[in-house]
């Protein structure tokens, strides 16, 4: 059999088109290749049009992703091709994803520190509705939420995802996935995912501080960006 190298993919990031990010598609793009990202989800809050240009920007590198605020905390998808609206249950949210054909995963699940975070008795109701928990996120403040996740998904038998969570450029494939190469769909994604080993390591706690000063720039002069304007909110 010949040999295949593995893929270093993270699988959750952001782009100026985040309420709490300034991070242009072109920086994330460059900054991903310079660290030899193989694949990078554009994940934004609520959206889908950073990852779409991001997609145009470098069709190769980049899956279209969100991560979507339901009544009960955050889910986040892959190969997304229509906006899911913010504040639907959590079981609406993944029916609507389904429908298109998205990979379902639940992003920081038992983060102790974050109102976003599902928390144990949400992802309870949900856990056999969706692929996978993501098991290391680089933006939980405590290691031991990480590891509670992956405790979770081995317990269910659950795919295993990874990201940087990444707000600013510093932060891109400080966690991510290694993975076989797969072809630009979500079934050849799940197929790869079961062979996937999470990596990396938390970021330090500075990079929380740029997101809310990126709220705060964006609440008190909005950044333009292809003709744009971004604010917090939008």
């Amino acid at each position: 059999m010949p040999f295949r190298p593995m893929w270093k993919v993270d699988l959750h990031s952001h782009t100026i088109f985040s309420k709490d990010c300034l991070t242009r598609p072109e920086t994330a793009i460059a900054r991903a290749r310079s660290i030899g990202l193989d694949k990078l989800a554009i994940t934004e809050h609520d959206n889908l049009a950073g990852a779409l240009r991001a997609k145009e920007l470098a069709p190769d590198l980049i899956i279209v992703g969100e991560e979507i605020k339901t009544t009960r905390g955050e889910l986040i998808a892959y190969f997304v091709k229509e906006k899911v609206p913010p504040g639907l249950s959590p079981q609406e949210t993944i029916r609507r994803l389904r429908a298109q054909g998205a990979v379902i995963a639940i992003p920081h699940p038992l983060d102790s520190l974050r109102n976003s975070a599902m928390g144990m008795d949400n992802v309870l109701e949900v856990i056999d509705l969706v692929d996978a928990i993501e098991v290391r996120n680089a933006r939980c403040v405590r290691a031991a939420d990480n590891q509670a996740a992956l405790a979770l998904a081995q317990e269910h038998n659950l795919l295993t995802t990874a990201g940087s969570d990444a707000h600013i450029p510093f932060e891109l494939g400080h966690c991510y996935v290694e993975m076989p190469p797969f072809e630009d769909d979500p079934e050849s994604f799940i197929d790869a995912l079961h062979q996937a080993r999470p990596a990396g390591k938390e970021s330090p706690f500075w990079p929380h501080l740029m997101s809310t000063w990126a709220k705060w720039r964006k609440r008190i002069r909005p950044v333009s960006y292809a003709g744009v304007l971004h604010k917090y909110g939008n």
